[in-house]
C-alpha cells in the first residue's frame, strides 16, 4: 500500500477552483448526499465535517440538523477561504485548517462525523488511522458517514467511470488514492464500528456508514 505516490494537489488554488467549478455536476451526487442525511441522528448536537471543501455537504447537514454546532476541516487555502466566506455569519460553524495526512487535532467529541470525497486523497495507511481517530471522537451511538470515491475492481470499469465524468485517463487527478470499498468496510468493523454497511453506490461513488456502539 505504501508504494502509492503521496501526491496531493489540493493546496493549489487552480486545482481547488477547478473542482469547485464542477462539483455540482458530479453525476448522482445528490442521491448519495440524500442517503447520507438519512443516517444523521436527529438529536445531533456537534457534527464534524472532514475535508469540507466549499461547504456543499456542510450546508445540507446544517439544514438537516439546524440545532447542532459544526466543525469544518480543510487544508486547501482556497477551500478555507470559501468556507469562511460562506459561513461568516453563522456562529454555529467553526472552520479549522488541518491537513488530513496528520492526526486529527483535539476538537472534542461529536454526535456525527461526515465526509464527502476527501479521505481518498490520503495514503491507505493514513485512511485506516483516520478511521480509528474518528471512532475515538464519536460519542457512544455516534455515526460516521463517508460519501467517498472508491476503487473499481477492474481498470476497464475505472475507465468507464472516468468517461462518465468526461475525464480522460491521462487527466485523472494524481491526488486520488483509491481503495476497494470492502477493505474499508472491514477496517471499520475491525476498529469497532457496528452496523457497518454501504447504503448507496454508483460506480466509484459510495456511501458507507458505521456507528460507535452505545456501550463502549
Amino acid at each position: 500500500m505504501s508504494s502509492i505516490p503521496n501526491v496531493n494537489l489540493w493546496s493549489s488554488a487552480e486545482h481547488a477552483l477547478d473542482y469547485l467549478g464542477r462539483a455540482d455536476s458530479i453525476p448522482h451526487r445528490v442521491e448519495g448526499e440524500r442517503t447520507l442525511l438519512e443516517f444523521l441522528p436527529p438529536t445531533s448536537n456537534r457534527i464534524l465535517d472532514i475535508g469540507s471543501g466549499g461547504g456543499r455537504l456542510l450546508e445540507l447537514v446544517k439544514l438537516a440538523c439546524p440545532e447542532a454546532e459544526f466543525v469544518a476541516l480543510d487544508f486547501s487555502p482556497t477551500m478555507l477561504e470559501t468556507l469562511r466566506a460562506r459561513f461568516a455569519a453563522d456562529a454555529k460553524v467553526t472552520v479549522v485548517a488541518h491537513d488530513l495526512s496528520e492526526p486529527l487535532p483535539d476538537l472534542g467529541i461529536f454526535s456525527a462525523v461526515v465526509s464527502s470525497f476527501a479521505i481518498h486523497h490520503v495514503l491507505h495507511e493514513r485512511k485506516r488511522a483516520l478511521y480509528q481517530e474518528i471512532y475515538a471522537r464519536l460519542i457512544p451511538g455516534g455515526v460516521f458517514c463517508n460519501l467517498e470515491h472508491v476503487a473499481s475492481p477492474t481498470q476497464h470499469l475505472h475507465h468507464q467511470f472516468l468517461e462518465k465524468l468526461d475525464i480522460l485517463p491521462d487527466k485523472e487527478d494524481p491526488s486520488n488514492k483509491l481503495l476497494d470499498l470492502h477493505i474499508q468496510l472491514r477496517w471499520l468493523r475491525e476498529i469497532g464500528f457496528e452496523d457497518v454497511d454501504c447504503h448507496w453506490k454508483w460506480r466509484e461513488l459510495a456511501l458507507f456508514v458505521g456507528t460507535r456502539p452505545r456501550h463502549t
